[in-house]
Formats: C-alpha cells, sequence, structure tokens
C-alpha cells in the first residue's frame, strides 16, 4: 500500500499513471461503449484512498456542461484507474483483486439527481455530474 501510494511501485508512480490513464479513458468513453455518444467532459478527477492495510478505494468523478448525464465517463474512469493500479502492481502480488465497480451518485441529465442509497465504502466507485449551462 504505502509504495502505491507514496509512487513507488515497480512500474513507476502508480497513483499517477492511473489517473493519467482514467482522465484518457473517460474522455474516449464513445470509443469503448456502443451506442454511448461522445461528450466534452469540462472535468475529469480521480482519487485514490487507501482503506485499510490492503485495500485501496478509487474514486473518478466527471462532469459537462449540457442536458446529459456522464455516469459511462465515470464508471470508465474508474474501471480504468482499477486496471492500471492492477497492471502496475501485480509484480507485487499475484492475487490483486477488483472487487467492485458502483456509481456513487449522478447530477443532471434527464434523471436528474440520484445517489446510491446505504452505500458501504467499496474498493471501486464514481460520481458524475452534468451542470446545466
Amino acid at each position: 500500500m504505502s509504495a502505491l501510494l507514496d509512487g513507488r511501485g515497480p512500474k513507476g508512480p502508480i497513483t499517477e499513471v492511473a489517473r493519467a490513464a482514467a482522465v484518457l479513458a473517460a474522455k474516449r468513453t464513445s470509443d469503448w461503449i456502443p451506442l454511448c455518444h461522445p461528450l466534452a467532459l469540462s472535468h475529469v478527477d480521480v482519487e485514490f484512498h487507501a482503506r485499510g492495510e490492503r485495500r485501496i478505494e478509487i474514486v473518478c468523478t466527471a462532469a459537462c456542461v449540457g442536458p446529459t448525464g456522464v455516469e459511462m465517463e465515470a464508471l470508465v474512469g474508474v474501471a480504468v484507474a482499477a486496471l492500471t493500479v492492477y497492471d502496475m502492481t501485480k509484480a507485487l502480488d499475484k492475487g490483486i483483486v477488483i472487487e467492485s465497480l458502483e456509481l456513487a451518485e449522478k447530477l443532471g441529465g434527464k434523471s436528474g439527481v440520484w445517489r446510491r442509497r446505504g452505500r458501504s465504502r467499496t474498493r471501486r466507485s464514481s460520481r458524475a455530474a452534468a451542470p446545466s449551462p
């Protein structure tokens, strides 16, 4: 965990590489998910939080100005961040598990505000926002 959070991974600074991968993936979500239309994201942020000695939570927040939700972009971002962390740490531990991927909250779009009820802190989550212009 300390190698992961302190940027001392076997392949380099893990969280910085995973953050860049997440942002790039979120911006190209429409290339990954069929029927998902391209969006001009105004914000993508990725956070890494230690949850005990052997767990990490990755939170990806995405936003755009417009009448659509960006939950797919946030979910793709967090998934790619988790896969990047896995790739960059598999030399340290072959038993790494990516446990869950969930939308934590969504603001804007046709369905308005949505928040996961009784949300427990999990390893992988995402948030999405689409503020109106």
